[in-house]
Order: structure tokens, then C-alpha cells, then sequence
């Protein structure tokens, strides 16, 4: 658990919200959004980010309006406006092929990250046992 007291989930949680923003993670839950819809809207997105959220930290509405304006930027998104339906014009965002390849890296990305921190996990786990093994020993 953080050292830091979260104020969503006190000390009894293990949550990541003391670790700050991790905003690079919201790239790979919009590309998979975009996947799964086929396209959104930003506000759709905004609606279904934090059910798919890598870790507890809010995704703030701006971190996604700025990944998606450099999604595409990188070629990985396009958007166009939406003006049949009623109501102000709004922007309809789609995955583009270099996006799907995109979103294929990103999961190589999080699957190492995955093995390593399953690892790291298991190493505490370990040096844990190992430490109160000695402990009982001792006494």
C-alpha cells in the first residue's frame, strides 16, 4: 500500500491514486474503447473510461480530450463532426489501422508489465516469508 493516505480509499485499500496521474495509461483504454465501438463520441468515451481504467486513479474528462487530439495527431484516430443528429455538432472519433497496430503494441506493452509486476509481487511475497521463516527461528 502507498505510503500516502488516499483520500478515496484511506489506508485500507491498495489503490494507485497516491501514485499521481498516470495518464499514458488512458492511450490503450481509448484505443480499446474505439475497438470495441467501432466510433464514439468523447463524452461516450468519458462515460465507459473508468470501467476500463488500468488502474484507481480518476481519468480526468481534459487527460482524455488531450489523448484523443494526439491520438490523432499520430495517425492513430480520425474524427470528423457529426451534424446529422440533433443537437450541436459533435465530434465521432474512429480507430484508424495504424491505431489497431497501436493498440496491438500497447497490449505487448501491458502484458510484460503484467509478468513484471506478477514478479515483483511474488519477490515481496517471498523475502516476506523468507523474513518471518527467520524470525520463528530465532525465537
Amino acid at each position: 500500500m502507498t505510503s500516502r493516505l488516499c483520500r478515496r480509499h484511506g489506508r485500507s485499500h491498495p489503490c494507485t491514486c497516491a501514485m499521481g496521474n498516470l495518464s499514458r495509461f488512458v492511450d490503450p483504454i481509448v484505443l480499446l474503447l474505439l475497438k470495441k465501438k467501432g466510433h464514439s463520441y468523447g463524452y461516450d468515451l468519458a462515460g465507459a473510461l473508468q470501467e476500463h481504467a488500468l488502474t484507481d486513479a480518476k481519468i480526468e474528462r481534459a487527460a482524455l480530450y488531450r489523448t484523443l487530439h494526439q491520438l490523432e495527431r499520430n495517425g492513430n484516430v480520425v474524427s470528423e463532426w457529426d451534424v446529422e443528429t440533433g443537437g450541436p455538432a459533435r465530434r465521432v472519433y474512429r480507430l484508424t489501422p495504424n491505431g489497431e497496430r497501436h493498440l496491438d503494441e500497447w497490449a505487448a506493452v501491458l502484458r510484460h508489465v503484467s509478468r513484471s509486476i506478477t514478479h515483483f509481487v511474488k519477490t515481496v511475497h517471498k523475502l516476506k516469508t523468507l523474513k518471518l521463516g527467520r524470525a520463528s527461528k530465532a525465537s
